[in-house]
């Protein structure tokens, strides 16, 4: 079984991202193999919260052009976590 810290990598700290901290969401870049379960324990193991559900979101690489050169940004996947009621991760508050 993979260490919880390798299913989450990073929170998303966007203007969408933080106005859904208001409905108890909280939205994480996670590791692309992780499924629904992984990142729900990984979640509630890292910061001791409980979880009500869990959405999950594959975006494709924007593709990007350096002349005539052509690239693509790497394919990731975004978790958006909803928590119980009454729950909360300490690391957004200060946001």
């Amino acid at each position: 079984m993979r260490d919880f810290r390798d299913i989450i990598i990073r929170p998303v700290v966007t203007e969408k991202s933080m106005n859904m901290l208001a409905d108890n969401k909280y939205t994480f870049m996670v590791d692309k193999k992780a499924n629904k379960t992984e990142i729900k324990n990984a979640v509630e193991n890292i910061f001791s919260v409980k979880v009500d559900k869990v959405a999950t979101i594959n975006v494709t690489g924007k593709l990007k052009r350096v002349g005539k050169f052509e690239g693509r940004k790497p394919d990731r996947k975004k978790a958006i976590v909803t928590l119980k009621s009454g729950e909360k991760i300490r690391l957004f508050e200060g946001m």
